[in-house]
């Protein structure tokens, strides 16, 4: 099998930059501004991300990830939340880890309750413990802004590289996401690093062919949804390897990067469910629905463990449920396939949408970029191919990873040859930069400029987009300082506990309507789906303050 990875020598690839001529060296002084600015974009982004969790409250899927996670680390027991595999929570365990929590062993409640059981129940303190959870989270979004980076330098220059990075580093979603304790942004990360080891194969298939089926493996190990990326990237590692062969085994040695893609990557999975669990006991604790047809034969022949059989099963499970969605005001049953492209056009910023239409258009168009174009944006689009089929329309998150791919098309324009592009993509960059600077701390409720900003978002988008239970703490400190002494009526959203944060309030649903006087405070993704008497409250109120862009106070 060793001499399937020894390839005689080739022609360097031509997307690829070739070495300094023999007896030259690099100047340093070439080197230290692009170093720089990678050092502030990153310092930057660090800073944005740890002042965000600082003063966040636990978003609505957090405690579940968080719950879990403690129980993986402290109990090795396989029980809450399957529909995700554990990587991504055992990271996130590594942080509750450092919180040193209090546990109540054996519990035998729901996945929800095992996170509020955890934050509010028994003696932590839940800001302590939520950051040191988002911490590890911050930590690797942040490792992933150096694969775009470098992704987008071997492509098209230190130039390119930089461009890249701010467009991630100034990304609202990418910065949203990437400071909560949750999984999405790793593994979009996971993905992206996946396809940037697959295409340096096309060098050194024997360093990094194995290296891409670890990323591949993590990222199957945080999210199932990344399934639909797998054979893209194994068919990619085999064109890899066969561009980077000569002679008669060429064939054999693509086949063989594909196997090792595919295997180590099935190794990843199961090594981190043994981590969990060496013994892989599986108790579910929630109802696992039985899948027919082709999504149950498809179930069935995953080489995965039971567990992670059973997760997609659960998963399958939540894509029948009738859920209800919100897009431009519209509150509507179902799904709507364009409602991913439609959020991200809301919450992109401007110019990082018009660096994406170029960038691609680039690295289709360009010669010498062409052969990456598979690399750079086959991944994305069978991605947003699939999440565009999924029954919950609940926010762009679902669409994280192409902040991360096409930063990486973005900086390739300026590969084209044109005297006003590099000044184009200045321009375009610096207005991102603005554009993300101006909602700093409030990035989840984040929407461009055309749309009004974070402070109309409620009006187009609800759930994740805009408010995702983040705001509570921030709402107790604005009860506390502006309306002392008020009777409050909440309709929150979300997994906090508002007592704990003392805000005494009840119910307007629960009492008749004429009985509610006083502040009546809604969560706006609350308000963009009401109906009956909360409509009713509503429409008889008077909006008098905003917490956070995603939270609404009322008098009445």
């Amino acid at each position: 099998m060793r001499d399937l990875w020894i390839a005689p020598a080739v022609p360097r690839p031509v997307s690829l930059p070739p070495p300094a001529p023999a007896g030259t060296a690099r100047r340093p002084g070439r080197r230290w501004p692009v170093r720089l600015l990678v050092t502030v974009l990153l310092a930057q982004m660090a800073f944005a991300m740890v002042t965000t969790a600082v003063n966040q409250t636990p978003t609505i899927d957090e405690p579940v990830y968080v719950g879990a996670a403690a129980e993986y680390v402290h109990e090795h027991r396989l029980r809450h939340n399957p529909e995700h595999p554990p990587l991504g929570k055992l990271v996130i365990g590594a942080g509750v880890a450092l919180a040193d929590p209090r546990l109540a062993p054996g519990f035998a409640g729901d996945q929800g309750q095992l996170g509020r059981q955890l934050l509010y129940e028994s003696g932590n303190d839940p800001w302590r413990l939520m950051l040191r959870a988002r911490l590890p989270v911050i930590a690797l979004t942040l490792s992933f802004a150096l694969v775009v980076f470098a992704f987008a330098r071997e492509l098209a220059g230190p130039l390119a590289g930089s461009a890249a990075l701010a467009l991630y580093c100034f990304s609202p979603d990418v910065v949203a996401h990437g400071s909560l304790a949750t999984l999405d942004v790793p593994t979009a990360g996971f993905v992206l690093t996946s396809a940037w080891l697959v295409w340096r194969a096309r060098r050194r298939p024997r360093l990094y062919v194995p290296l891409a089926g670890l990323s591949l493996g993590a990222a199957l190990a945080t999210k199932m949804s990344t399934l639909p990326a797998a054979p893209v990237l194994t068919a990619l590692a085999a064109v890899s390897v066969w561009k980077a062969s000569a002679g008669g085994r060429r064939l054999v040695r693509a086949v063989a990067a594909a196997g090792v893609v595919a295997l180590t990557a099935i190794t990843v999975v199961w090594i981190t469910y043994l981590m969990v669990d060496p013994r892989l006991r599986w108790t579910p604790e929630q109802h696992v629905p039985v899948v027919h047809g082709l999504r149950g034969l498809l179930v069935r022949l995953l080489p995965f463990p039971e567990a992670y059989r059973d997760g997609m099963r659960v998963q399958f499970g939540l894509e029948n449920r009738p859920w209800q969605g919100f897009l431009f005001g519209r509150r509507y049953d179902g799904s709507l396939w364009y409602y991913l492209p439609a959020a991200l056009l809301v919450k992109t910023p401007l110019g990082t949408l018009a660096l994406w239409v170029a960038g691609a258009a680039v690295v289709v168009a360009v010669r010498r970029l062409r052969p990456a174009a598979p690399y750079v944006l086959a991944v994305p689009l069978v991605l947003l191919a699939a999440a565009m089929q999924g029954a919950r329309d609940f926010g762009t998150r679902y669409a994280v990873f192409l902040p991360l791919f096409l930063a990486v098309a973005a900086g390739c324009a300026l590969m084209a040859r044109r005297r006003w592009v590099s000044v184009g993509v200045a321009v375009l960059v610096a207005f991102t930069a603005v554009s993300s600077v101006r909602a700093y701390p409030y990035y989840l409720p984040y929407s461009n400029e055309a749309f009004g900003g974070p402070g109309r978002t409620r009006e187009w988008l609800h759930d994740s987009n805009v408010d995702w239970g983040q705001d509570l703490g921030r709402l107790a400190d604005r009860l506390h300082d502006r309306y002392p002494g008020e009777r409050v009526w909440l309709v929150y959203k979300g997994s906090g506990v508002p007592s704990f944060y003392g805000i005494e309030a009840a119910d307007p649903r629960r009492v008749p309507v004429e009985e509610v006087r006083g502040l009546l405070v809604v969560s706006d993704s609350a308000a963009a789906k009401a109906s009956g008497r909360l409509a009713e409250l509503i429409g008889g109120s008077r909006p008098v303050d905003d917490v956070g862009h995603s939270i609404t106070v009322y008098r009445r």
